[in-house]
């Protein structure tokens, strides 16, 4: 076992409590919880102010970061001596620097928008208070999860992301198709969470202790055969809570929650969460080319999966559930580069955090203007009934395609240009490509729903979202667009300098065979091509009310998903099933049907037998001289 060794920069206080973030949202959902129907008038302005104190919070720690320099940018507190069992010595410690902070600002940030949101888009739903108690405990679990200065204590935050993502997306539970819905996703990532647990346990095994800082500090002693193993170890995590290939199938399906949720979980937060814990992991990963390499194709497989997917859905909501495993597939790729990648892989989660959420929720006042109707086949030209729910939306739309000097402009782009740059071609050629579809699909969920005739019916009547929908959307709209200038506004990056002390200084560009401009424009003649085909094809041409029959295999592989859950069910879950039944039936009628067997033997047996106590003394004389004569008889055989 090595013995780590404490190697970090200076600690600094926090002059607010770290804890406060964590217990502030829990408190808000215990209190929903437990109040029940009381809380019903009020329980949401609650839930809505906790979000918002606690983004204030993380403002407030945010400046006194600032305020410290360069390595010295750690806020770190001990809570409590959580598990001091022999060699185990783990605290309750909580840890903000550059990159837990980014999280902080951005999960409570989007979480209180989405949380105003939610108070009209839930405004009948006669559960709104318990919506409210899950969005506080899911901000809680998150917080906890980006906090945690350990691996372990990191996995406690991990779990709890899981189950109140469990319960949003089965908040309409009654419908069994939701309630599958979230199964799925809990099963799914409970098959990442054991590569997690897997590699806590390797890391304490390795050199004695599970903190990052210790983890750090001690991986250069590790052999390359340990690092590369706990490295693809907490890929596998990731690859469950980030939805990416092979365990990406599990998103699409939880759309069946609120798309409040959806915004919340799945574009801004939860998915997220599984490049945190790669960026989080820099140092391990730093010495492990193949976990990175792993990371990179892993990356690109879920880019062009999910952009080929999405091209054939008709579903608004899954299109954008299709689209995010696609975009957190570049921010797998960005951090799966090493050095020169990582603060970009963070850029893009922050950016596409903006103009996701905000497509989320766009599309949810879609729906709340329609009746609940998610079939981009029956809108068309909701730019006249919707105009504000069309205009952020626009705003989104051009951020995700790479529209020039928008947010999704500066993060997805430079991704694509540094792994040119470092001499990852095939990668690249394969990115871009995936670019191109995302321009394609998206501008034809774009067109199809905002142009084009109306589709919807003379019963349906479009109408605007009130107030308190549209200006968070109005809110992320500005962020879409200006989010990754204000982010990136230094030529070296404000954002990659800010997180210097986290992954280290990035390392020189190699010397590509074109230059930076060159693959812009690349960049952006392959995104005209796939929205120019999208708009000749879905703005100029009729859009079927049913989808035509698919000309190409290839289509209807897409609209089955490439077959991944068919696979799926035919590989895993239906021999899982057989494999439930022959044991339900081995023990139904080997193991009890032994004990019970033995017990009706000697039930039975005993209720014959009694049947001889009749309880007349001449029966029992009879006896008595029957077994006389049979002894004589058998003396006298055995004397002669």
């Amino acid at each position: 076992m090595i013995v780590a060794a404490q190697e970090a920069g200076a600690v600094t206080a926090p002059t607010v409590p770290l804890w406060l973030l964590i217990v502030v949202p829990l408190v808000g959902s215990a209190v929903l919880l437990l109040a029940g129907r009381r809380s019903d008038r009020w329980g949401h302005l609650l839930a809505t102010a906790v979000c918002g104190a606690t983004f204030v919070m993380g403002l407030v720690l945010l400046s006194q970061l600032l305020g410290l320099g360069g390595e010295d940018r750690r806020l770190g507190q001990q809570v409590y001596e959580w598990i001091p069992v022999g060699d185990l010595q783990v605290d309750f410690g909580l840890l903000l620097d550059p990159l837990s902070v980014c999280f902080v600002l951005l999960i409570t940030g989007v979480g209180t928008l989405v949380h105003v949101y939610s108070i009209g888009y839930m405004d009948h739903d006669e559960d709104r208070r318990r919506f409210f108690a899950y969005l506080n405990l899911f901000i809680a679990a998150m917080l906890l999860l980006v906090l945690a200065d350990s691996y372990l204590l990191l996995y406690v935050g991990w779990e709890g992301v899981g189950l109140a993502s469990m319960l949003l997306i089965g908040f309409w539970g009654h419908v069994p198709e939701y309630a599958t819905a979230a199964k799925k996703a809990f099963v799914v990532n409970r098959v990442g969470d054991v590569g997690l647990g897997l590699a806590v346990m390797a890391m304490f095994a390795t050199i004695g202790a599970v903190g990052f800082d210790e983890v750090r500090a001690a991986a250069g002693q590790m052999s390359s055969g340990t690092v590369t193993a706990i490295c693809l170890l907490l890929l596998l995590a990731a690859a469950g809570k980030s939805a990416q290939f092979p365990l990406h199938v599990w998103l699409p399906d939880a759309m069946a929650g609120p798309t409040p949720a959806s915004a919340l979980i799945h574009a801004a937060t939860m998915v997220t969460a599984g490049v945190y814990l790669v960026a989080r992991s820099s140092a391990l990963f730093d010495l492990s080319p193949a976990a990175r390499t792993t990371a990179m194709w892993m990356g690109v497989i879920t880019i062009l999966i999910g952009a080929v997917i999405a091209c054939a859905q008709d579903d608004l909501k899954k299109v954008l559930a299709y689209s995010t495993i696609s975009q957190i597939g570049y921010m797998m790729l960005g951090v799966g580069i090493g050095k020169a990648g990582y603060a970009l892989g963070i850029f893009h989660l922050l950016t596409h955090g903006f103009f996701k959420a905000l497509m989320f929720l766009g599309a949810g006042s879609v729906m709340h203007g329609l009746h609940n109707e998610t079939d981009m086949r029956r809108m068309g030209n909701l730019r006249k009934h919707m105009k504000l729910t069309w205009l952020t939306f626009t705003a989104g739309w051009l951020a995700i395609i790479g529209f020039p000097l928008t947010a999704g402009f500066f993060s997805k782009d430079q991704i694509l240009e540094t792994s040119f740059l470092e001499g990852h071609f095939v990668l690249w050629a394969l990115a871009l490509l995936g670019a191109g579809l995302t321009a394609f699909y998206m501008s034809r969920l774009y067109f199809m729903t905002f142009w084009g005739s109306e589709r919807f019916g003379s019963d349906v009547h479009p109408h605007e979202s009130p107030a308190v929908m549209t200006v968070p959307l109005a809110i992320l709209a500005v962020l879409s667009l200006v989010g990754g200038a204000a982010l990136n506004w230094k030529a070296e990056g404000q954002l990659a300098h800010f997180l210097e002390p986290v992954f280290g200084s990035p390392e020189a560009h190699h010397d590509g065979a074109l230059t930076p401009i060159q693959l812009t424009i690349i960049t952006l003649l392959v995104v005209a091509a796939g929205a120019g085909l999208a708009f000749l094809r879905y703005a100029r041409q009729p859009v079927p009310v049913t989808a035509p029959v698919a000309v190409l295999p290839t289509v209807t592989w897409a609209r089955k998903k490439l077959y991944f859950d068919t696979i799926y069910e035919s590989v895993v879950m239906r021999p899982g099933q057989y494999l439930a039944r022959t044991l339900v039936f081995v023990d139904g009628r080997g193991v009890d049907g032994a004990v019970n067997g033995a017990a009706a033997l000697v039930g039975g047996s005993s209720g014959r037998l009694r049947r001889i106590q009749t309880g007349f003394v001449r029966s029992y004389a009879l006896g008595m001289l029957g077994g006389a004569v049979v002894l004589v008889a058998a003396l006298v055989l055995v004397r002669f």
